[in-house]
């Protein structure tokens, strides 16, 4: 490895998750390694940026190492914000399906996801966190394969496609993923060792 790469660690079970993050952290010479074997306490909370703190240190309280976690939420406007950070139970109770049904017949089907990404290593107990947005709307149906969650069913501002149709690089050039792990990865390739 090149002497100039940094190596940051990310705690997720989420493969499609870690692979989007670490195609965009490469591109500042930040190296992505995955922690996927440790699972963190996930407490339920209207913010992101709450849960996410939380979350990384707890992880970091029990493997004591350097990392970064990542929560996203999908919020809809015709719901109030449901399911923002309830998405990922959202998903697995509703699905795309369950989402459809529930805003059918609206004619608002702006979105926005947003993604919290958290950092922290074992000597501080204030975690950085970086957060990206990304507006489009619910479509219709479900239109592709590609992804996971709810990215069939949306389609971000700007683009024809869902995330649901876009390979991880297309998606990445969209995602509200991709935009926190660009400011995450510009400010820790900057960091000393």
């Amino acid at each position: 490895m090149p002497a100039n790469v940094k190596v940051a660690i990310m705690a997720t079970g989420n493969f499609g998750k870690f692979n989007e993050a670490r195609l965009v952290t490469g591109k500042f010479n930040v190296a992505l390694a995955m922690l996927s074997k440790i699972r963190s306490v996930e407490i339920q909370h209207d913010d992101l940026e709450v849960v996410a703190t939380a979350r990384v240190l707890n992880v970091v309280e029990r493997c004591g190492l350097p990392l970064v976690v990542e929560d996203a939420g999908l919020f809809t406007n015709a719901l109030n914000g449901f399911p923002g950070p309830y998405s990922s139970y959202a998903y697995k109770t509703i699905g795309n399906d369950g989402l459809l049904t529930l805003i059918e017949g609206e004619t608002n089907r702006k979105a926005l996801f947003k993604s919290v990404v958290a950092y922290t290593n074992p000597e501080s107990n204030e975690p950085l966190c970086f957060t990206g947005t990304v507006e489009g709307e619910i479509t219709l149906g479900k239109r592709g394969v590609e992804g996971f969650g709810f990215d069939p069913v949306f389609k971000p501002s700007g683009s024809p496609k869902t995330f649901g149709e876009m390979s991880v690089e297309e998606k990445n050039q969209y995602s509200h993923r991709a935009r926190a792990f660009r400011k995450f990865a510009e400010w820790f390739s900057g960091c000393s060792s």
